[in-house]
C-alpha cells in the first residue's frame, strides 16, 4: 500500500469504516479540511477495494480514494506515516484495534461507543460485551466539545448522536443548578433512518418506517446521556421517516421561582462563544440542521416547566463533525476548519 505526500504542515489521517454513512462523511470533511490530508480509507477485511465514488457517486468531480480492505499488519506500515485514525467502526472493532494504532503512535478519534461510559461494568448491560480495556475507559478522553475542559490526549471517544443533542439541550440548566433537586427528564428523540447505518435491514428500510418507539429503558445511550448530565433520565428514542437528523424534546423541572432569564442567561453564557450552538427563536426543524454541523437550541417555559428542543444532523454534529471539531481542536487547529463547505451525503 502507498500513501500520497503529505506536507509536513498537514495532519495526516486514515478513516476506517470509509464505506459507511458517517466514515463517507468523514472521508468528505477531511478532503475539504486545509489543515489535513485524507492519506487512506479502509472499509472491513471482507470488502474488495472500491472507489469511494462509486458508492458516494455525487462527488466524482470533488475527490476520489480507494476504500482497501483492512488488516490489522497495516498498522506497522503506516507507523510514523500517519498521524491519526478516525475510527467508523462498530463498538467491539474499535475497542480491539484501538490499542494496536496507539502501539504504532496512531492517534484514535473513535465514533463507536467503545470508550464513552466510564463504568465498565455498564458494557454487558447496554453493549452486550464485556469490555476488555480498562485502562484505556480511563485514558480516553469524552469529547462533547461544547463543554470540554480537559486536554485531548491520543485517545479522543466522540458522543453519540442522541447523547449529543440532549445533553447540549440540558448542560446549561445543569452547571447553573436551575434543574429542581428531584427533577427526572424525560427525554423523547426522534432520529432518521441512517441512524442506523448503511446495511440494510427490513426494520429500518425506508419504505417500511412509519413513526415508532424502541429501545424503553435500556438504549446505550440512556446511560452516556445519565453521566453526562449526572442525574438519571427517562430516555425514549424514536425512529422517524425521514432520511437524518434528530430532534430531541426534553422536558424538565426547573427549582420554584426560576426566572426566564435565568434560563435565557444560562444558554446564553453557555453557548454564546461556541460556533456550532445556535439559540434559535423558533421550534427546531430536522429540515435545517441536515446537512450542517450545528446543534440548534429552542425552550419555552409554563412556571416551573421547561420544554428544551434540540435538533442535530445525527451524521455530523452527532458524529463525523464533531470528531472533526474535536481533532482539530487536538492538533492545534481552527475549530470549525473542515465544516462548512459542500454538500453532505
Amino acid at each position: 500500500m502507498s500513501l500520497s505526500k503529505s506536507s509536513s504542515a498537514k495532519v495526516r489521517s486514515i478513516v476506517l469504516g470509509a464505506a459507511g454513512y458517517s466514515g463517507a462523511e468523514l472521508a468528505v470533511i477531511l478532503a475539504r479540511n486545509p489543515y489535513f490530508e485524507l492519506c487512506a480509507a479502509f472499509a472491513s477485511a471482507g470488502r474488495a477495494a472500491q472507489s469511494f465514488t462509486e458508492l458516494y457517486p455525487r462527488y466524482k468531480h470533488e475527490f476520489d480514494i480507494i476504500i482497501q480492505p483492512w488488516h490489522d499488519d497495516l498498522a506497522t506500515e503506516l507507523a510514523d506515516k500517519v498521524d491519526v485514525a478516525f475510527l467508523a467502526l462498530p463498538h467491539e472493532a474499535s475497542e480491539a484495534i484501538t490499542p494496536i494504532l496507539l502501539n504504532n503512535n496512531i492517534d484514535v478519534v473513535d465514533l463507536s461507543g467503545a470508550f464513552r461510559l466510564k463504568n465498565i461494568e455498564q458494557y454487558p448491560q447496554y453493549y452486550g460485551y464485556k469490555h476488555q480495556h480498562p485502562e484505556l475507559l480511563a485514558e480516553a478522553v469524552y469529547s462533547l466539545m461544547e463543554w470540554q475542559t480537559a486536554d485531548l490526549p491520543r485517545l479522543i471517544s466522540v458522543p453519540g448522536c442522541y447523547p449529543t443533542a440532549c445533553s447540549l439541550a440540558l448542560m446549561p440548566l445543569v452547571q447553573a443548578g436551575l434543574l429542581a433537586d428531584s427533577c427526572l427528564p424525560v427525554i423523547n428523540a426522534t432520529s432518521g433512518v441512517s441512524g442506523a447505518g448503511r446495511k440494510a435491514a427490513l426494520n429500518t428500510s425506508f419504505c417500511e418506517v412509519g413513526l415508532n418507539a424502541y429501545g424503553f429503558f435500556k438504549h446505550r445511550h440512556r446511560p452516556e446521556i445519565e453521566q453526562n448530565l449526572g442525574r438519571k433520565v427517562i430516555f425514549t428514542p424514536h425512529l422517524g421517516n425521514f432520511k437524518r437528523g434528530i430532534l430531541a424534546t426534553c422536558v424538565v423541572t426547573l427549582k420554584p421561582n426560576t426566572s426566564a432569564e435565568q434560563v435565557k442567561q444560562a444558554f446564553v453564557q453557555a453557548y454564546a462563544d461556541k460556533p456550532l450552538v445556535r439559540l434559535v427563536d423558533s421550534s427546531p426543524n430536522v429540515a435545517d440542521i441536515a446537512g450542517t454541523p450545528f446543534c440548534d437550541i429552542y425552550w419555552q417555559q409554563d412556571g416551573d416547566h421547561l420544554v428544551v428542543v434540540s435538533t442535530v444532523d445525527n451524521l455530523l454534529k452527532g458524529a463525523a463533525a464533531q470528531a472533526m471539531q474535536a481533532a482539530n481542536v487536538r492538533f492545534g487547529k481552527p475549530e470549525t476548519a473542515g465544516l462548512f463547505a459542500g454538500v453532505a451525503l
